[in-house]
C-alpha cells in the first residue's frame, strides 16, 4: 500500500511540475482567445456602425433626377444635393415664381382681359379665349393646379404689363433672395433660351413661397371652380399634384415637364416642426413619369429620418467678460447674443463654436454695441456669424471731465465752508 502512496506522491509532483512550467504558454493562448473575441466584439461594433452610416447614404443613392436638392426651408442649409449648383431648365416650376410676382403686385380679385398672345399658347392649357375676362385669383389656381400656360401668360401680362415687364420682375426678386443662377424668360416655363435656374436656387424661392400663407392655400387645394366674367362659362380644376396627398404633412407644390426640362418637380412638407424643400429636375423623361414623386419621397423620408433638432446656442450662454479702458464708470462689459440658434442635424455633424471677442476695449462703448462675434461651424464650415453686444455702455474719461469734475468739486467745497 505505502509503494502506491509513494508512486500517487510522485505522479503528482510531476504533473504540478508540469502545470506550472506551462502556466505562460497557458495565459499566452488563454490572452489570445479573450483578444480574439474581443476583436471580433470590435469588428461587430464597427460593421454596425457602419451599416448605420450606408443606409443613412443608401436613402438617397437612387435618386434618379440628374439635379436633386433638399433643403432646411427655415433657414436655405443644404442637407443633400446632387448637382445642385448647376444650370438647367425647369419647366412649369417657374410659376413657382410667376404666382408669387402675381400675390405680391397685384389685387387677386382684378379682373384679366385675356390677349390674343395668351389665348395662343399650347398645352397644357384652360382654353381660355381673347377677349374673355378672368378673375386674377381665378387664373392663379388654373396656373398652379393645372398648369395652364395660358393662364400663366394673361396674368403676366395684367401684373407686369407685358411678358418682357413680367419677366424682369420675376428676376428681381430670384435676386432679391439669393437666387444668383437663376434667369426667368417667360412665366410659364415652356422651353425657351437663356431660361434656367438651378436646384439650389429654385430651393430657395420655394421655401420662400410656403411662408406666404396665400400662396400655401392656392397650392394645397384640391379642387377649384369658378367663371368667365363676362359669358359666365364655368369651370373646375383638379390638383395635378400626386405628393399633396401621398405624404404626411406635405404642402404640395408644383410639377413640370418640357422636352428640354425632364420631368420636374418641387416639393414641401410641414412635419414635425421640419419645414422642407425638395427639387428634382431632370427626373427621367417618358415613360418614367413617377421617377419624380419616387425621388421626392426619398428625399423627404432622408430629412425626416436623419434629421433633428439641435440647440446650438442660446440667449442665455455667459461669455466672458471685457475690460474697459479710460472709462468714467470704471469696470468691465458683459457680451451677449440676442437670438437662439436650433438646428435640424444628423448624428454624425459636428458642430464647433468660435467666439472671437477683444481681451480689452478702449471707451467709450455704447449700450447694444456690436463688439464681437460668434461664429458657428457645421463640419468645419461656416453656417453662421452672430454678432456680440456689450450689455452696458461706458463713457470716455476725457480731461474735459476731469476738468470738470475738479471745477464742480472745488465749488461745492467751497460752497460748504462758506455756509460752515
Amino acid at each position: 500500500m505505502s509503494f502506491f502512496i509513494s508512486k500517487l506522491k510522485s505522479f503528482t509532483k510531476k504533473v504540478l511540475f508540469l502545470i506550472i512550467i506551462s502556466l505562460p504558454l497557458i495565459l499566452t493562448v488563454f490572452c489570445n482567445i479573450i483578444g480574439k473575441n474581443d476583436n471580433h466584439i470590435n469588428r461587430d461594433v464597427q460593421v454596425e456602425i457602419e451599416e448605420v452610416n450606408v443606409k443613412r447614404y443608401s436613402a438617397v443613392d437612387n435618386i434618379h433626377a440628374k439635379y436633386a436638392l433638399l433643403m432646411d426651408a427655415d433657414n436655405g442649409r443644404v442637407l443633400y444635393e446632387k448637382d445642385g449648383f448647376t444650370k438647367a431648365p425647369m419647366a412649369s416650376t417657374t410659376k413657382i415664381m410667376t404666382l408669387i410676382i402675381a400675390l405680391e403686385n397685384a389685387n387677386p380679385n382684378d379682373v384679366v382681359t385675356v390677349s390674343d398672345y395668351a389665348a395662343s399658347m399650347p398645352d397644357v392649357q384652360l382654353n381660355i379665349k381673347s377677349g374673355e375676362q378672368y378673375r386674377l385669383i381665378d387664373l392663379m389656381y388654373s396656373m398652379m393646379l393645372e398648369s395652364h400656360n395660358d393662364s400663366a401668360v394673361a396674368i403676366a401680362e395684367h401684373v407686369g404689363g407685358s411678358v418682357e415687364g413680367f419677366a424682369k420682375l420675376m428676376n428681381e426678386k430670384a435676386y432679391e433672395l439669393g437666387a444668383y443662377n437663376t434667369n426667368f424668360v417667360t412665366p410659364n416655363g415652356l422651353d425657351a433660351d437663356n431660361h434656367y435656374t438651378t436646384a439650389y436656387d429654385l430651393a430657395l424661392i420655394a421655401s420662400y413661397a410656403i411662408k406666404k400663407p396665400d400662396f400655401r392655400e392656392i397650392v394645397g387645394t384640391q379642387q377649384y371652380s369658378f367663371n368667365e366674367q363676362t359669358k359666365g362659362k364655368a369651370f373646375t380644376v383638379n390638383n395635378k399634384d400626386r405628393f399633396l396627398t401621398s405624404y404626411p404633412g406635405a404642402i404640395g407644390i408644383k410639377t413640370g415637364f418640357t422636352g428640354n426640362a425632364g420631368y420636374c418637380f418641387v416639393g414641401a412638407v410641414d412635419r414635425d416642426n421640419k419645414h422642407l424643400v425638395s427639387v428634382v429636375l431632370a427626373a427621367g423623361w417618358p415613360p418614367y413619369k413617377m421617377y419624380k414623386w419616387q425621388d421626392t419621397l426619398r428625399l423627404m423620408d432622408y430629412g425626416i429620418t436623419y434629421y433633428n433638432f439641435k440647440d446650438i446656442i442660446s440667449k442665455d450662454t455667459v461669455f466672458e467678460s471685457v475690460k474697459v479702458t479710460d472709462s468714467i464708470e470704471g469696470g468691465d462689459i458683459t457680451p451677449y447674443i440676442n437670438e437662439n440658434v436650433s438646428l435640424l442635424l444628423s448624428e454624425d455633424e459636428k458642430v464647433d463654436i468660435e467666439i472671437n471677442l477683444p481681451k480689452s476695449l478702449q471707451a467709450p462703448v455704447l449700450k447694444d454695441e456690436e463688439i464681437g462675434s460668434v461664429k458657428i461651424l457645421i463640419d468645419g464650415n461656416e453656417y453662421r456669424k452672430l454678432p456680440v453686444y456689450s450689455s452696458e455702455g461706458k463713457r470716455r474719461l476725457t480731461y474735459k471731465y476731469v476738468l470738470k469734475s475738479l471745477i464742480c468739486k472745488y465749488i461745492r467745497t467751497t460752497n460748504e465752508d462758506i455756509i460752515n
